[in-house]
């Protein structure tokens, strides 16, 4: 099967040369680290079956965060420990997205806007939250940046998945939306975004250049029921532990060009982009993100400051659950997002226990011996 590392190790050095003077530190880092990804560069591990005493080998991972073949696991893991963390009561997933026009000013300031990007749209629902005509009371928020479209092109946007109601001003009650199935209006939310990202490019000095109709335009905010929230977060887990484009997708590299296919949007049909290799690479790079970047963020009730109110709004919940409230949930989430998950890609494997020994099939393998970088494995397995 094709694997992105096969497309970098052969067009990586020719990309690198030809931008040797305008390369991200962070994207020489990751065509690094995944051309060199499970070979001998990186060293490995030699295994023995506990039962038969069979040999076999395995080279290291990179395990930078833009590896497709690297991220799988953390990704499952990442979803046990959210799924548990989530509060017992139906959710909205919110998508804020940036306007064409400052998408210039994010790329060339990348930790600055989308740390921005992430806090202010976590601060407009809640400022809304606030006010009891919609809420009054504080939300639990996890918000998730997302940089990419499914042709690769650079389309910065969060989501955010949010409790439908919040802990009372005082902490004695949880709280419901004061219009069932209904959190905020969509434009207020929006207005109120526009206004809190304005003031943030402003305090950073950014604001200067920028037409001034960006600010009295609308902006996109989709506002969606989703239930529980557990189906979300299995569709939030390929952004932030998944790359922007796993190796299933990857169709033909030939004569200097590469064929993926994505599912469309609109139609649901499966369709193919063929891009000369440079394209293709500077696509992908694009949504590389900057070294110690944190993609995912909690706030209101997530919020690690919060803990307190957090177990304190669980266990108004599940006092108060009703019986019919978890059938509900999940008939909302089998409709609301099959549109989106459509092009989901693989679902997330179980985290294995231990591996079994492919020559008896009974065993299971143990690591015997380490080996450094640069050398190639010791003896031949046994299979």
């Amino acid at each position: 099967m094709l694997e992105l590392a096969d497309i970098v190790r052969a067009a990586g050095p020719r990309y690198r040369e030809a931008h040797a003077g305008r390369l991200l530190p962070s994207h020489r880092r990751a065509l690094d680290d995944i051309g060199r990804c499970r070979t001998s560069a990186l060293g490995g591990s030699l295994y023995q079956c506990d039962d038969c005493g069979a040999l076999d080998y395995a080279y290291h991972s990179c395990r930078n965060r833009h590896c497709p073949k690297c991220q799988e696991e953390r990704a499952q893991a990442w979803l046990q420990r959210t799924q548990a963390r989530l509060l017992p009561c139906d959710h909205y997933l919110l998508t804020f997205t940036l306007p064409q026009q400052l998408r210039a000013v994010a790329r060339t300031h990348q930790k600055i806007v989308y740390a921005a990007l992430l806090r202010e749209a976590a601060a407009a629902i809640q400022t809304l939250a606030h006010d009891r005509q919609w809420v009054g009371g504080t939300l639990g928020i996890m918000a998730v940046l997302h940089t990419w479209t499914r042709t690769l092109e650079y389309h910065p946007h969060a989501h955010l998945l949010v409790t439908a109601g919040g802990l009372t001003h005082d902490g004695a009650g949880w709280i419901t939306p004061a219009r069932p199935r209904f959190l905020v209006p969509g434009y207020m939310l929006s207005e109120v975004f526009r206004a809190k990202m304005r003031d943030a490019f402003a305090r950073a000095g950014l604001a200067a250049g920028i037409a001034s109709a960006v600010w009295t335009q609308r902006w996109t905010v989709h506002i969606e029921q989703i239930g529980s929230g557990d189906h979300a977060t299995r569709y939030l887990s390929r952004y932030v532990y998944h790359v922007a484009l796993d190796n299933h997708r990857l169709e033909r590299f030939d004569q200097g060009r590469v064929t993926f296919r994505y599912t469309h949007a609109s139609t649901h049909e499966t369709r193919h982009v063929t891009l000369p290799a440079p394209t293709f690479l500077a696509r992908f790079l694009q949504h590389v993100l900057p070294r110690g970047f944190t993609k995912v963020r909690y706030y209101g009730l997530l919020s690690p400051s919060c803990r307190a109110d957090l177990e304190r709004a669980r266990g108004l919940l599940e006092l108060h659950a009703a019986p019919q409230a978890r059938p509900a949930a999940a008939a909302s989430e089998t409709t609301s997002l099959g549109s989106t998950l459509h092009d989901s890609g693989p679902t997330p494997v179980t985290l294995p226990t231990a591996r079994t020994c492919a020559v008896c099939g009974r065993g299971h393998v143990r690591v015997i011996e380490r080996w450094s970088r640069s050398r190639a494995p010791p003896w031949r397995p046994s299979r």
